[in-house]
């Protein structure tokens, strides 16, 4: 699996953009690293026990944390901070961005939750 070669926070734009050494290069907004938090308050314990988490639309970054060499571990400005996205994960986010993005509005939609706060 490709590793970062660069993460970047861009604050005002509320986006993390991160370079692969394959040459990819994603820009992923926070609502999107919080909604698919890899935590289990997101993930749950088991599979199927996944969380929608709604109200996020205006979501921020305040800080990234490396983790070993593998993973950062991310701080959102509503104090959500329990996930550990590995190198796997955020190329998975960026890749399937599209997909994963339209799965979460459809989820939405279907249990009539909304994202604004």
């Amino acid at each position: 699996m490709p590793t970062p070669t660069e993460i970047r926070l861009n604050r005002a734009e509320k986006t993390l953009t991160i370079a692969f050494d394959d040459g990819a290069r994603f820009v992923l907004p926070a609502e999107l690293l919080r909604v698919e938090s890899p935590s289990a308050e997101v993930q749950g314990h088991h599979p199927g026990q996944k969380q929608i988490v709604a109200g996020r639309r205006h979501v921020g970054i305040i800080g990234i944390e490396p983790v070993g060499t593998y993973a950062v571990r991310l701080t959102f400005d509503d104090l959500h901070d329990t996930g550990i996205y590995d190198w796997d994960r955020l190329y998975r986010l960026g890749r399937d961005r599209d997909a994963i993005w339209t799965a979460y509005l459809a989820a939405l939609e279907a249990r009539g939750l909304r994202r604004e706060p």
